[in-house]
């Protein structure tokens, strides 16, 4: 009876074993499909972008590729060499022209000290002179100085010797300062003068044309006794405030004023100045308020005896 049972346990370890390596086998079998599609699907789309590139060359004829070869033959024997190399030689030689001499230190003061010295003397000698004048003579005044100052370092160049005032190892910079660099050396030593502008009025009218001396007014005539004065305000007391107070005219405006003045109260300011503006661009004043088209203002000023 033992012995049975022992047959028994030993014939359903034998089953679950089998099981196992079926399952086991069943699992590395569709590894191996599922690797095997993977695989085929990576080829087929590797082929076809192979296929598309080769599908982009363009395969030339050997016709055509002569003619290529010809025509850069042709380009190369044709090719300015002599001109590129004289635009380069040019290109350097600007170059260099363009560099700035730097002067030392001492020397920009040296040139710095004759300077002030050369405008001091002038201003003494201009002092009852008209501003515009002064510029002029101080600008003349400069350019006699570099002219002068550079006619002696050339001198000093040419003949080898050290001259008095500039050493001989830098007056070939101070050649080049003065003659091209001025204006960079001007403004390194702090000289600036103002340019004097010149404004001058051209009369392009007709001859046949007559100069307009008075300003027409629109509206009616003014009344003698309103004074009038064209491009004048006075500064006074407002008896009207033109911001809200508008007429159509300066006579209006001057009328506004009389009767103001006629119907005042005792104590109260009366008008003696009245100001319009008969411009649509507006008109100056010397207070706060800008006068605007068709504004009337009416003041009253205390006459000082």
């Amino acid at each position: 009876m033992a012995r049975e049972e022992w047959r028994l346990q030993l014939h359903q370890r034998a089953n679950s074993i089998c099981s196992y390596k079926k399952i086991t086998l069943l699992i590395c079998f569709l590894n191996i499909v599922v690797a095997l599609y993977s695989l085929r699907s990576l080829y087929a789309s590797l082929s076809i972008y192979s296929g598309s590139v080769a599908r982009n060359i363009v395969v030339y004829r050997p016709d055509q590729i002569r003619k290529m070869e010809e025509s850069n033959r042709i380009r190369k024997a044709y090719k300015p060499v002599e001109l590129m190399k004289l635009v380069k030689e040019f290109e350097g030689e600007f170059s260099r022209e363009n560099v700035v001499v730097e002067l030392p230190r001492h020397l920009k003061q040296k040139i710095s000290d004759e300077v002030s010295q050369r405008l001091g003397s002038l201003n003494e000698s201009s002092k009852n002179i008209f501003h515009p004048q002064v510029m002029a003579k101080e600008r003349e005044a400069i350019e006699n100085w570099r002219k002068e100052k550079l006619e002696e370092v050339k001198l000093a160049v040419v003949r080898g010797t050290s001259n008095s005032t500039i050493p001989h190892e830098e007056a070939g910079m101070l050649v080049r300062a003065l003659e091209s660099d001025w204006d960079v050396l001007s403004e390194e030593i702090g000289l600036w003068i103002p340019i004097q502008v010149a404004n001058e009025e051209h009369n392009d009218k007709p001859e046949s044309t007559t100069e307009i001396e008075e300003e027409v007014l629109p509206g009616r005539p003014l009344q003698p006794e309103c004074n009038p004065e064209l491009h004048t305000d006075y500064d006074g007391t407002a008896v009207r405030w033109g911001l809200t107070h508008h007429k159509d005219s300066a006579a209006d405006c001057c009328q506004a004023c009389l009767d103001q003045a006629k119907h005042a109260k005792e104590g109260e300011n009366k008008c003696n100045i009245w100001v319009y503006c008969p411009s649509q661009f507006g008109c100056h004043s010397p207070d706060i308020y800008q006068h605007k088209h068709r504004e009337c203002w009416l003041k009253y000023v205390r006459c000082t005896p």
